[in-house]
């Protein structure tokens, strides 16, 4: 199955597509250009450089959050459109998870460790996502990854203070506070902390082998919080009920 992925969630986006869990080809997107500009000539450009027809595939991936408002909103808009277009079937992963993912399997112990991703939510915070390994080598050419809560807002402080040894830590957040990481947690290198559109592409076939399907129509970015202008809006509105 040919698979179209995209990740525009952050400054650094990138394009991949797919034939299952192999990869075809990919592309980083122009951090210097918004996502809105530069998306779609690159898939244009990818598919063309394959000489894969956009109706030839099958299913699009893309990251739906949380991550930059106008970033999601591109990301799942493209998705949904281009799936509509050729009749394919769309997906949508979640950004930490992929971040998670992306961490290659040699910083895995044998035993069950803990990876937790973070992405900085701005106001001092983090949007946080925690996860364990399974061990036992890879699945789909990913980690063998769970989730154990779903993702959440955290204060940068608070992250810090409750770092475990042996954690290993990843993400764009990480930039951050890592002078201020505890010396006992495994943080992955620079290079492994943005989310992949490959990563992205093999989370979804390895869901939609397992039988996942995502609604095109319900398809929406997950924020975890209103955008600014909507909560200076809320906080300005008259009250309906007063006199």
């Amino acid at each position: 199955m040919l698979i179209l992925a995209f990740d525009t969630s952050g400054v650094a986006g990138s394009v991949a597509v797919l034939d299952g869990i192999q990869i075809l080809g990919e592309a980083t997107l122009d951090a210097a250009r918004r996502s809105a500009q530069t998306l779609a000539p690159a898939i244009a450009e990818l598919l063309g450089s394959q000489r894969i027809k956009p109706a030839q595939i099958r299913l699009i991936a893309t990251t739906v959050g949380p991550g930059s408002f106008t970033g999601l909103r591109v990301g799942v808009t493209t998705a949904k459109t281009f799936a509509y277009a050729v009749g394919a079937e769309v997906m949508g992963i979640s950004t930490l998870e992929a971040i998670a993912h992306g961490v290659p399997a040699h910083f895995h112990d044998d035993k069950p460790q803990e990876i937790q991703a973070v992405i900085d939510a701005q106001r001092k915070e983090f949007f946080l996502g925690r996860f364990r390994t399974e061990g036992g080598g890879v699945a789909y050419e990913l980690p063998r990854i769970t989730r154990t809560d779903a993702d959440a807002i955290v204060s940068m402080q608070e992250w810090i203070a409750g770092l475990q040894a042996g954690t290993i830590v990843t993400g764009t957040g990480v930039s951050r506070v890592e002078s201020l990481l505890p010396a006992d947690v495994v943080v992955a290198p620079a290079e492994h902390r943005e989310p992949k559109a490959m990563v992205v592409g093999r989370l979804a076939w390895r869901n939609y082998q397992a039988g996942r399907r995502d609604d095109l129509w319900k398809l929406t970015p997950v924020y975890l919080r209103p955008s600014y202008a909507e909560e200076k809006a809320k906080a300005t509105k008259p009250n309906s009920g007063a006199l």
